[in-house]
């Protein structure tokens, strides 16, 4: 995992340019409070721990007593450090279904609790990112609106479209992606097109299997709602640190405004979506057009989001490195049943 090393400085390069344009200096960040800071990174700890605690209840409602529920859900916080360190925040489930191998569960299986997990998580984001994008649309902030829910709408369809056409159609590697792996990679390309659709066809009977039952409804269900109350928890992180920059915002409109940053983020452009995720939600709370980052006067403080930024990505990119390292790719030994 040495890009790592690379992927996190990397990250950083966003926030000292915004830091410099603006001159903004660390006293200023400081001047938040302690207590705050803390707060916003307690509710950020909140939400990946509701996230953690999603995955047990569905590994164990499927899979059975596979570990206990404080070792599960500190390896899904754990794999979040993939996401962090990734454009467009992807990667977190190929940690849980590695882990989950080494567990000795199927990889179909391991797969399928995997992506079950990731599309409550995607619903859920999805949904408040879109109504994020059509409260910017009513209040005027044209540009902002089009990226957020672009990204929202194309992000939020494809992940649930795929997960529920499973159950009715076996998917396969596309006929010319195929080819060309095979014809550049010889026996070695065959082989792996072969394993890839086997796989793919195995996740699908899965879904055959589980997702027309009430079990799979209900827990479908529950992963959604305590998906939503995780962003809740994001979005009362942003609340915690702004009101005391002194701009005041409710609840709801962090909410929105986080969501909004978070679909911006989105875009495969920097690590962990550093740079738009700040300029995400100073764009969305003061309508700026896409090439305007002058902060009108009685509006959101720069020195503010880069505190939550601190707070809801630095800390928990440190907490989620030692997770992932401690639990998720310790190593393992099956037990010896005689």
């Amino acid at each position: 995992m040495n890009w790592r090393i690379v992927a996190i400085p990397a990250s950083m390069i966003p926030i000292l340019i915004i830091a410099i344009q603006f001159e903004i200096k660390p006293e200023d960040v400081f001047a938040i409070g302690i207590l705050p800071f803390l707060a916003a990174v307690g509710a950020m700890m909140i939400k990946l721990v509701l996230q953690g605690v999603k995955f047990a209840y569905i590994v164990r409602t499927y899979l059975g007593p596979v570990d206990s529920i404080s070792k599960l859900a500190g390896v899904r916080m754990g794999s979040e450090f993939i996401k962090f360190t990734t454009p467009m925040f992807v990667g977190a489930e190929f940690i849980i279904i590695y882990w989950l191998h080494k567990k000795g569960i199927p990889t179909s299986k391991s797969s399928w609790v995997a992506i079950l997990d990731i599309v409550t998580e995607v619903f859920a984001g999805g949904l408040l990112a879109i109504m994020a994008g059509i409260l910017a649309l009513m209040n005027g902030a044209i540009v902002v609106a089009a990226i957020v829910l672009s990204t929202s709408v194309f992000v939020t369809t494809l992940w649930m479209i795929l997960f529920f056409l499973s159950s009715k159609k076996t998917f396969q590697v596309p006929k010319g992606i195929s080819n060309l792996v095979q014809k550049f990679g010889k026996d070695k390309g065959r082989h792996i097109i072969k394993q890839t659709n086997q796989w793919m066809e195995e996740i699908c009977s899965m879904s055959r299997k589980n997702l027309g039952t009430k079990e799979s409804k209900k827990v479908f269900t529950n992963g959604f709602i305590l998906s939503i109350i995780s962003w809740i928890f994001y979005g009362a992180s942003f609340m915690i640190i702004a009101n005391e920059t002194g701009y005041v915002i409710d609840l709801f409109d962090s909410l929105m405004a986080v969501m909004g940053a978070n679909a911006i983020g989105n875009l495969p452009i920097t690590v962990g979506g550093s740079g738009l995720a700040e300029f995400g939600i100073v764009a969305y709370l003061n309508n700026l057009d896409p090439f305007n980052f002058e902060i009108p006067q009685k509006s959101i403080d720069w020195s503010a989001v880069i505190g939550w930024r601190i707070a809801t990505y630095y800390v928990p990119i440190v907490v989620t490195w030692l997770l992932l390292v401690k639990l998720a790719l310790s190593k393992y030994t099956k037990p010896n049943i005689s």
